[in-house]
């Protein structure tokens, strides 16, 4: 199933911060392993940070997966307008220190209001397309209904199911015509009034869908969720349990079509009985122990177990019956009950994968770390046998691009019926031992023969990193290093051992400028995707596509080129165009047939936009590239219609390249008007080089998406936004690239700002800086270590000492606070809160769940600053996670941040370049003074940046892949 879902960042199902828990895209009910999703970025990958400002939509950001509306860690699935469930003031009280939510002025608020747009989804054979039309922004009354924080998960009891979860209102089916028009819609039907749909997901043979289905119950809470299927021509939908005491448990995976006809449904068992009650009074003392003397380093993980009692609600709410239920009605029990996170079956649909978790569990890291069971069963449910059982991984080390050691990576071979493969790491999961290989990819038959051993399929000495699999001839094979950016593509030939393994591509993730791009995958008869061969006529070569993002300096034009697997020689067949779209390729669609296709037979789904124009898609048909448009949508903020966008170059004093984006507002002449005042919007990135920093990514034509929490949307207050200027954090060959932070962030700042004020749409006393996580974390740094730059700051969201998290924080900082005492110290705004003398705006959700940003630093940062008399202001918004998603919430977040820029902006008439002096002079005693303070650990140890693994944040593997 193609799932296109055209997202500006203000109609996304994620928050602002989650960048890291997104599939790059979506496609098709296939069953396509979570290995091989990341092998479509090695030939594309680069060094993009994944908190990049939600300022223009990539084309991976338009496409998610459909079978989630996924768990919210801090954001709302769309827009509109949404009942508030609490008392809105407009009026601004000076005190400002009242009870009530506001709401910004007009001008925001009607652009955040705007109605959703619909999620998109193809057949499995591409004639069909889905509607999955969206709900508005929710009410702040959901976000408050209870949740269980278990094993690094948040959990609705009522609903079983993750907390905070979007979901769809309605499911419209169109045909899709010869002529590439579509046709009338087909509404799904026979739904309880006020249906709440998620898990989307399409039967191999395209003719049915199998979705989950809650409602609203009394007291504001919904039911717990059922499996619903329909019939794709007709919209009819019925539950697929007769039984009304048959539900859905969905805390991790929840159901899987095994065969066109059967579903293989993680349901709650029904001998469950209630909640176990937590006792009035305790057995004993919390303890742990480390007796051992074992190394034990990890980040500062939320909502952990604490005691007896969490580990049995986690059983309680996590544990699943297995049932195989046909579209007939024939129920069958298979299994015990267990707690399951994943069901993969294999391609011929003879067996499944089946993983678990068990006890003993831990205090310490979330249950992706939990012991893991992966169990090898028959379609009808018979277990075959067992294939690994690792043990708890508490001592994962701390170093980039170390695992969890054991067998990883267990999935099927696309590309054979019934073949599994896995990586299993020879330097015992830790990055910072020496050795060759580092990983070894192994293969092996679902059922052996007696005395068969696993086949050594590859070596590697980087880290594994996924495999695209075509056939017994060819398949890529993936490898990265992070502490280098280095990245291999290695091509082999599974089926024949004497053809040795050789390297395609070797380069830096970092060289966006040399990315060849990615394989296009086509879609099997078993759903399953594999790479797509090409043919020409009277051409005995072997052809792949490789689409690519076609970085260049004048910003990305995508391309797909024609690729000689053998010689290495490309044909571009397609290009977008550069004066003024942005196109891209988003999936192949010449796939309903086995076997290469021919030239002459290609079909793509394009996307096409411009600065001003939305996005729109369209289906293109050689051999005459014939177009054909199949979505119309309306412009979201047509207000804003005519917003001018810029991209631009300057240079750090350094000589590092920097490039930015400028928004100016609609009609705006800086001739005639004069400069603005104006908001820098970034997040820090970090490079191994200056050349890497310095080139260009993005494009200046791509459309202007606007998130509900978006810098953008003070364009209709007639601010000038600089979004996302390049904020590059070097540290080129041995040397960390932290210990230069301050020095790198002031310098690109200055070059930022110097730049704006030359062109002369920025007035040098009216210029804010702004930013979430580890932008809010830039923006404390630069009103203290920058002061005549800015003349206010906002910062949501965001760490501010680092001693708080002193087992490494973001992604490339993997040394401890004892082993790098003054990075942690100089590189924390709170151990230079004496300094920050401008207006700082904090904001932060109350139940903020990402490791690294916890709550109480906005409030330890809020009390220094407030102790060294700053003008400050700090914002605590209840229920709300690292970002926020309840329209109250947002609301409110765009009242703050209008008032702090229309006071401490706008009206500004101080002389912001008045402490330049001041500042360059201090700058040599601030180090000083910083060395010399005493370092206060206080233990745990967090990133803002964590993977799902990490963060037992397990996901259903996407079904569904173009």
């Amino acid at each position: 199933m193609m799932r296109l879902y055209k997202v500006y960042h203000r109609l996304s199902p994620f928050s602002s911060s989650c960048c890291c828990l997104l599939h790059p895209f979506s496609l098709g009910n296939a069953r396509f392993p979570s290995s091989t999703l990341r092998s479509f970025r090695h030939l594309r990958t680069h060094s993009t940070n994944l908190f990049k400002p939600a300022m223009s939509a990539s084309r991976f950001n338009r496409l998610v997966p459909v079978n989630s509306a996924l768990a919210e860690d801090g954001s709302a699935a769309g827009n509109g307008s949404a009942n508030a469930s609490l008392t809105f003031a407009e009026d601004d009280d000076e005190s400002v220190i009242g009870v009530k939510y506001r709401v910004p002025p007009p001008e925001i608020r009607d652009i955040v209001d705007a109605p959703p747009l619909p999620a998109l989804s193809f057949s499995p054979l591409r004639d069909k397309i889905l509607f999955m039309k969206r709900r508005s922004l929710p009410p702040l009354a959901e976000l408050a209904r209870p949740e269980e924080k278990l094993a690094g998960l948040r959990i609705d009891g009522k609903c079983n199911t993750r907390s905070r979860m979007s979901f769809y209102t309605g499911i419209g089916i169109h045909s899709l015509m010869p002529d590439g028009s579509l046709g009338p819609e087909t509404e799904v039907r026979g739904l309880p009034d006020g249906a709440k749909i998620n898990f989307v997901t399409w039967s191999n043979d395209g003719k049915h869908l199998a979705f989950s289905v809650r409602f609203e119950e009394e007291e504001s809470s919904s039911s717990k969720l059922r499996v619903w299927v329909a019939d794709v021509e007709t919209g009819m939908a019925r539950p697929l349990f007769q039984s009304p005491d048959i539900y859905l448990n969905a805390v991790f995976d929840n159901y899987v079509w095994v065969d066109n006809s059967t579903l293989l449904v993680c349901t709650i068992p029904l001998s469950r009985g209630d909640p176990p009650k937590k006792p009035l009074v305790p057995s004993g003392p919390k303890i742990q122990s480390n007796e051992q003397k074992t190394i034990v380093q990890v980040r500062t993980f939320q909502d952990l177990l604490k005691d007896e009692y969490d580990e049995d609600l986690f059983d309680y709410y996590a544990t699943s019956q297995l049932v195989l239920a046909s579209l007939d009605g024939k129920v069958k029990e298979v299994g015990s009950p267990a707690i399951y996170t994943s069901l993969d079956p294999s391609p011929d649909e003879k067996y499944i994968l089946i993983s678990s978790i068990h006890r003993p569990y831990s205090f310490i890291v979330p249950c992706g770390r939990f012991p893991k069971k992966v169990d090898l069963w028959t379609a009808d449910g018979n277990f075959v046998r067992e294939l690994c059982d690792l043990p708890l991984a508490e001592d994962i080390p701390i170093a980039s691009n170390s695992v969890r050691n054991g067998m990883r990576s267990l999935n099927w071979r696309a590309d054979k019926p019934s073949t599994l493969y896995w990586a299993e790491t020879q330097d015992g999961g830790d990055a910072k031992v020496e050795v060759s290989p580092r990983d070894i990819v192994y293969t092996q038959p679902a059922e052996p023969q007696e005395g068969e051993e696993p086949e050594i399929l590859h070596k590697l000495d980087l880290r594994y990193g996924g495999i695209s699999w075509c056939d017994d001839s060819l398949a890529l094979v993936y490898e990265s290093w992070y502490k280098t950016r280095r990245t291999r593509t290695w091509v082999i030939s599974p089926g024949s051992k004497d053809v040795s393994p050789r390297i395609l591509f070797d380069r830096s993730s970092e060289d966006v400028y040399s990315d060849p791009g990615s394989p296009m995958l086509r879609r099997t008869s078993t759903g399953n995707y594999v790479i797509a061969k090409l043919r020409k006529e009277n051409d005995d070569a072997t052809y792949l596509l490789l689409n690519g993002n076609g970085a260049t300096p004048e910003g990305d034009i995508p391309f797909l080129d024609l690729f000689d697997i053998n010689t290495g020689s490309k044909e571009r067949i397609w290009e977008s165009d550069k004066e003024k779209y942005y196109e891209s390729v988003v999936a192949l669609l010449s796939d309903q047939k086995e076997g290469d296709i021919h030239i002459n037979d290609l079909k793509i789904l394009t996307s096409k936009e411009s600065k001003t124009e939305n996005t729109q898609y369209y289906i293109q048909s050689w051999p005459d590239k014939k177009l054909c448009q199949i979505t119309d949508f309306p412009h979201p903020y047509p207000q804003l219609a005519s917003l001018q966008k810029d991209m631009i170059r300057y240079e750090r004093k350094d000589g590092v390249q920097l490039t930015a984006t400028l928004y100016l507002p609609p009609g705006y002449d800086p001739s005639k008007d004069g400069p603005l005042p104006c908001l820098v919007w970034s997040y820090p990135g970090e490079f191994k080089s200056k050349d890497a920093a310095g080139q260009v990514r993005g494009s200046p034509n791509e459309f202007a998406g606007i998130g509900p929490t978006s810098a953008l949307l003070w364009l209709a207050r007639r601010f000038a936004i600089l979004s996302g200027p390049t904020i590059p954090i070097i540290g080129e060959g041995d040397e960390e690239a932290n210990d230069r932070y301050v020095e790198q962030l002031v310098a690109s700042a200055e070059a930022a700002v110097e730049e704006v004020i030359r062109r002369g749409v920025a007035h040098p006393n009216k210029i804010a800086v702004g930013g979430h996580s580890y932008g809010a974390f830039m923006t404390a740094n630069l009103l203290a270590h920058a002061p005549h730059l800015f003349c206010c700051g906002i910062a949501r969201s965001g760490a501010y000492n680092r001693t708080l998290t002193p087992f490494g924080f973001q992604v490339n900082e993997d040394r401890t606070l004892w082993e790098a005492t003054n990075t942690y110290v100089e590189m924390s705004p709170f151990m230079s809160a004496n300094r920050i003398k401008k207006p700082i705006l904090l904001i932060h959700g109350e139940e903020d769940n990402n490791a690294g940003t916890l709550t109480m630093q906005s409030d330890r940062f809020f009390n220094a600053l407030k102790g060294h008399g700053a003008l400050c202001r700090l914002v605590i918004l209840p229920f709300e996670s690292h970002g926020y998603s309840a329209r109250e919430s947002i609301m409110h977040v765009l009242w703050e941040t209008d008032r702090w820029l229309q006071k401490h902006c706008v009206s500004n008439t101080s002389e912001v370049s008045a402490d330049i002096g001041k500042s360059k002079d201090g700058e040599g005693k601030e180090v000083t003074d910083i060395e010399n303070k005493a370092v206060a650990a206080s233990g745990g140890g967090g990133a803002e940046l964590s993977d799902d693994i990490e963060s037992g944040q397990f996901h259903s593997k996407p079904r569904s892949l173009m």
